[in-house]
């Protein structure tokens, strides 16, 4: 964090929140310019290399940024609890990573009425709980998923000669980041007739959920010689599973998110692959995003994040 930073702790959601001293900066949003950023956890790679980006960005433009997030990325309720205090607090943008994309449209709806506007970031919000609620949001930050798991998909085509037993670990249910993951692998798999899903099961983005729940597949089904998880946490517990099991290197292991620990895996070769969605380029993105907001600037309603396959090819160069 820049000399302008400081790091408070309050209770268990980890408020984070950078303040600088650039008073009114050409750049910035004005002084007393403040940032909400919710993510869904703070226990999680991904979303701490998020927060750094937009702790840079919101360094570099002036304003201040507050950071929290539930400890379980599954609490719902409590990133609901968040939203509805920083609401009190007035900041002027909220970016929000949604635990639950229809979950959160209540939230999002109380936010509207105080006037404050919404950035969504990495998860997109149900479109069809948005519509019904007539909630607004100015600008949706993130990774095509779908892309990903199409990318995923085609990827263990050409990697198994189009001939695999396949197990997934899902998010958590009706959960629109690992929903449309899994709809995209899915798709890729269509026309491959020898590529089989034998089982499929959410283990909720953790890595303990990860081991369980595929310790448990490889027992059901001990001819898997593929696990695709819907990100690298759980796919690095199904690593745990599969040395548990005495299967290592028998047992391909896809991942989605490309955090350090999978590329270290990928590099030893106890993972085959990952897709990498460059986190801090979304909190950098966010933050700029909220920025021009509160300048009244026109954003556009979509902003994509690049994303790029991570295979032992290119781990060190796709960072």
């Amino acid at each position: 964090m820049s000399v302008a930073g400081r790091v408070a702790i309050l209770g268990v959601s980890m408020l984070v929140a950078a303040s600088s001293c650039n008073r009114g900066a050409p750049e910035g949003g004005g002084a007393g310019a403040r940032v909400a950023l919710v993510l869904k956890t703070l226990n999680s790679p991904f979303f701490n290399d998020l927060q750094r980006g937009a702790t840079e960005a919101a360094d570099r433009l002036g304003v201040t940024l507050l950071v929290q997030a539930a400890e379980r990325e599954i609490d719902v309720e409590k990133q609901m609890q968040i939203i509805e205090n920083l609401i009190q607090t007035r900041v002027q943008v909220l970016c929000v990573t949604p635990s639950g994309s229809r979950e959160i449209v209540p939230a999002i709806a109380k936010a509207n009425q105080a006037g404050i506007p919404v950035i969504i970031v990495d998860t997109r919000v149900d479109e069809r709980a948005a519509a019904e609620a007539g909630i607004r949001t100015v600008s949706f930050v993130g990774s095509d998923n779908y892309r990903g798991g199409l990318l995923m998909g085609q990827h263990l085509l050409q990697i198994s000669g189009g001939r695999a037993q396949v197990a997934l670990l899902e998010g958590i249910p009706g959960h629109e980041t690992g929903d449309s993951r899994l709809r995209g692998f899915r798709d890729a798999l269509k026309n491959a007739p020898d590529v089989v899903i034998v089982a499929s099961q959410p283990a909720n983005w953790e890595r303990d959920q990860g081991f369980t729940v595929f310790q448990n597949m490889l027992q059901a089904h001990p001819d898997i010689d593929t696990v695709f998880a819907c990100n690298d946490v759980m796919a690095l517990g199904a690593v745990e599973a599969i040395a548990a099991a005495r299967k290592t290197g028998r047992v391909r292991v896809l991942g989605f998110d490309a955090i350090e620990d999978a590329r270290r895996a990928i590099e030893a070769g106890t993972m085959a692959a990952s897709v990498a969605q460059f986190p801090e380029e979304m909190g950098r993105v966010a933050v700029e995003t909220a920025v021009r907001v509160m300048r009244g600037e026109r954003v556009p309603a979509e902003i994509g994040v690049r994303i790029e396959l991570v295979t032992k090819d290119n781990t060190s160069t796709s960072r």
